[in-house]
């Protein structure tokens, strides 16, 4: 990104130096040259990569988006534990530089436009999980796939705001408890139980939907795949 040919800088430079500017001088206030002088870019490499003042406060939500993407096209025995997973992949990238979440947060809370465009991606992650589980689970009502995206995601997101907010580190076994307890309400959370050779007993939730029954069945009986 270095119009001098030295190594190219991660995105993660080129945010930091602009949430820094953001952070002093407002976001209207600040260019894109002096991001891209801050970041140690060239103008045009910032536009190249980012597009705009604004693409570069949520670059790596686009990054953790085609990643997610990428890992829920993989096979997975359990569609609900993916799901899970995924949560835990995004917020485990925040976790790891908690100081560059916050300074985000506070420029994002400053912005109305960046408070939108927020929201619009928070609503983006639901979507992705939304048509995962339909897509995973043919026959899954489309109500318990949108409830159980919806649910998941406002956890991470209340569990990072506690990172985020918060001057303590908050692991990611927060999270995890917290999603395990929302898949335990919608009856999808695996759990140990006995089986024996000539007689199978399947015990499931009444709430569990008619389409992870299935699975499980199909799954866990004998000849099931």
């Amino acid at each position: 990104m270095s119009t001098s040919g030295s190594a190219t800088p991660p995105y993660t430079v080129v945010m930091a130096a602009a949430l820094d500017l953001f952070s002093r001088q407002g976001f209207e206030s600040t260019s894109v040259e002096q991001i891209a002088q801050a970041a140690g870019v060239s103008r045009s490499t910032f536009f190249r990569q980012f597009g705009g003042k604004d693409d570069v406060v949520f670059a790596d939500h686009e990054l953790l988006l085609t990643m997610l993407r990428e890992y829920l096209a993989a096979p997975h025995e359990n569609p609900w534990e993916a799901v899970r997973e995924s949560c835990l992949k995004v917020f485990r990238h925040f976790a790891a530089d908690p100081e560059l979440a916050r300074r985000r947060y506070a420029v994002v809370r400053q912005v109305p436009a960046l408070r939108e465009r927020e929201i619009v991606t928070v609503f983006r992650y639901e979507r992705l999980f939304d048509e995962y589980l339909r897509q995973a689970l043919p026959g899954l009502d489309p109500i318990d796939a949108v409830s159980f995206s919806a649910v998941v995601t406002s956890i991470h997101n209340h569990v990072l705001r506690r990172l985020i907010r918060g001057s303590k580190r908050v692991p990611a076994s927060v999270l995890r408890h917290a999603l395990d307890d929302a898949m335990r309400r919608f009856g999808v959370l695996d759990e140990d139980v006995s089986a024996h050779d000539d007689i199978v007993v399947a015990v499931f939730p009444r709430r569990m939907p008619v389409a992870e029954l299935t699975r499980r069945l199909q799954s866990d009986l004998p000849g099931g795949s």
